[in-house]
């Protein structure tokens, strides 16, 4: 059986290590990028079957980028935004409405979510066949 692959990207390398062995232990295939630049490098020489982005890595919009060149140049492969910003911050957002229409995300996680949920939200996005 061929393993799915997820790229997960984000600047924190305990939320990269714990996630990415979370998302080992759901049977995935994670290829781990600890930054926007390498996360745009795996995602030009392999199409992932779902990518999971920080919105803030090396600049404040890095997800958001990631999110519109994934999309370029993998069109269909759902995209999950994974952010602490309301808990920093208290702002909320989501992609109902205006934000639908420039965010380039499947689902928009507020960091912390349990293994339960994420496989949950990922088995929405790509069924398991």
């Amino acid at each position: 059986m061929n393993m799915r692959n997820i790229l997960l990207a984000d600047d924190d390398p305990d939320y990269l290590f714990l996630t990415s062995a979370m998302l080992r232990k759901m049977g995935f295939n994670v290829l781990s990028a600890h930054s926007q630049k390498e996360a745009e490098k795996i995602m030009s020489e392999v199409r992932p079957d779902l990518a999971i982005f920080d919105l803030m890595m090396e600049h404040d919009d890095s997800g958001f980028i990631l999110c519109h060149k994934l999309r370029a140049l993998h069109p269909g492969v759902p995209i999950i935004l994974a952010t602490a910003v309301a808990a920093e911050t208290g702002m909320q957002f989501g992609n109902t409405g205006n934000a639908a229409a420039w965010v380039k995300a499947d689902r928009i996680l507020e960091k912390g979510i349990r293994a339960e949920q994420l496989e949950a939200v990922i088995d929405q996005l790509i069924p398991k066949k």
